[in-house]
């Protein structure tokens, strides 16, 4: 009979070791997701710090673009808050949005060779392009972090310590179609 109790003690506690475990591995990837998307905010902070600095520069020269630059502040205070309030799908969108204007914005440029010389445009122009391949690599890596909360609380048996712990799944940072497609250029310089 001891042998059979000491079989049973240890099968418990084996189960006990590998629930624990695999409460473990969850707790893991849900905070891996909230690290990745701090870290995509981060950068959007960054770059939300720095059009005001381009935007400034750009008035000094621009002064009959005002429509433009109206347009990159409101596409900034979207992205703003849509990040604040962690609304994947509103900030995949805002994103597109100030992509856009930010992209007629530089179009504009071209035609001001001489704020295309400041050194200061110069400047924040390829630290806003920085920026935005950070962006870019961050939301990837968030998405990755994503996918794998998603697909372990969905297998078996992680889905049975994710219900019984109330683990959920994330949403994916997605961009709206047009920023997937090529960018016309000759449609931005008209």
């Amino acid at each position: 009979m001891e042998i059979g109790l000491i079989v049973i003690l240890c099968l418990l506690v084996f189960a006990i070791a590998y629930i624990i475990m695999l409460y473990n591995g969850l707790v893991n990837l849900k905070h891996n997701v909230a690290k990745h998307l701090a870290n995509i905010d981060v950068v959007l902070k960054q770059r939300h710090d720095e059009l005001p600095k381009l935007i400034e520069t750009c008035k000094q020269y621009m002064r009959h673009e005002q429509e433009t630059l109206t347009k990159v502040i409101a596409a900034r205070q979207h992205v703003a808050e849509a990040q604040s309030s962690h609304d994947m799908k509103a900030l995949g969108q805002a994103e597109t949005g100030l992509r856009a204007s930010m992209g007629q914005l530089f179009a504009l440029a071209e035609n001001y060779p001489e704020l295309k010389a400041d050194s200061t445009f110069t400047t924040l122009q390829h630290r806003i392009s920085a920026l935005e391949n950070a962006i870019a690599d961050r939301r990837e890596v968030y998405n990755e972090a994503v996918n794998n909360n998603n697909v372990r609380i969905e297998q078996f048996p992680d889905v049975i310590i994710a219900r019984w712990f109330n683990f959920k799944a994330f949403e994916l940072l997605q961009f709206n179609k047009e920023e997937l497609t090529d960018v016309d250029v000759k449609s931005l310089f008209s």
